[in-house]
């Protein structure tokens, strides 16, 4: 089995996809010859032809609405939106049409379409290169949004999000696109939209987590030796699993919620009123999070004081542990 980065996985998951159904297209804008700004779609165009994987202009609506007029017609479009701050040109396609279509046409019209668009920041790029959007597409009814963490989860949840017969928003935490490996089977399997992992288990306090954070919230566990953490990656955001969520905190009682993305009105406080209206009772101490600040991602001299750090998550895990 061999040993793949985030970018050769999904690139993998892209290609079996494309092999498996012929209605598969790859779009957006540099991912047919240069083979995407990450390489991700590299090569595939050679494959599958230029008709299959196709280079756009530079307009993030058009790329989005032809897509959700060829997924209606059809095909199952997989179109990739370079970096996450430039989706907001295509919010209105993707709000007002994408996620609304199979409501209006009360059934008769389903959307399979996935919007692949790189996350997050931690690789000292410029301003709209390095946010983390993905509250305002959760928030939105049709709509599932999924976040991978690592290679083996990001090809099995992207063949589902292929498979499926709605709109997926599909991010990929471009801090791990290349930093870590794990062995990922060469043949096709599938992940579960709307299930997340229990990543490590443990007794003392529920970490819930998702996307490259993830990876950080692991290195302060293990740096914590006195202390069982049970760490849950969500991995889909909308669906949200609440069943394993409120099962891991009856157990520890106690809870911090880790994320990249600004505090305010973000996962962390949606998961936080889901604890504390489904198992109140159960908690030994408040909910804490930890996560970006209210501002806009700074500039790479200031970006590693944004995003959480070992210790902010270390000395959150603390403070809810030594709650009385």
């Amino acid at each position: 089995m061999a040993k793949l980065n985030l970018v050769e996985a999904i690139n993998l998951g892209l290609k079996q996809e494309m092999k498996r159904d012929k209605n598969v297209i790859i779009l957006g804008e540099d991912v047919g010859k240069d083979g995407g700004v990450f390489r991700v779609t590299d090569g595939l165009q050679k494959i599958f032809g230029e008709k299959r994987v196709f280079d756009t202009p530079l307009c993030e609506s058009g790329i989005v609405g032809t897509s959700i007029g060829m997924a209606v017609y059809g095909l199952r479009p997989v179109c990739e939106i370079q970096f996450e701050g430039f989706i907001m040109p295509a919010f209105d396609q993707i709000i007002t049409h994408l996620a609304r279509i199979r409501n209006r046409s009360r059934g008769r019209f389903n959307v399979p379409l996935v919007i692949r668009c790189p996350h997050g920041g931690g690789i000292r790029a410029l301003e709209h290169h390095s946010d983390c959007p993905e509250v305002l597409f959760s928030h939105i009814p049709g709509l599932k949004v999924v976040i991978p963490s690592t290679p083996y989860d990001a090809k099995g949840l992207l063949a589902s999000a292929i498979m499926d017969e709605d709109p997926v928003i599909f991010f990929e935490p471009k801090k791990i696109y290349r930093s870590i490996k794990e062995e990922v089977p060469e043949k096709e399997y599938t992940i579960p939209i709307g299930k997340a992992k229990i990543l490590q288990k443990g007794n003392d306090i529920t970490i819930i987590s998702y996307g490259a954070i993830i990876h950080k919230v692991k290195e302060a566990c293990d740096k914590i030796n006195d202390i069982s953490c049970e760490i849950i990656d969500l991995r889909t955001l909308s669906p949200l699993d609440e069943e394993t969520i409120i099962e891991s905190v009856k157990k520890t009682g106690r809870v911090l919620i880790v994320h990249e993305a600004p505090k305010m009105f973000g996962v962390g406080a949606e998961i936080s009123a889901l604890i504390n209206e489904n198992v109140l009772t159960s908690l030994e101490a408040p909910i804490e999070r930890v996560t970006g600040f209210d501002v806009v991602v700074p500039l790479p001299k200031l970006e590693d004081y944004h995003i959480p750090s070992i210790g902010r998550i270390i000395n959150g895990i603390k403070k809810v542990i030594n709650f009385s």
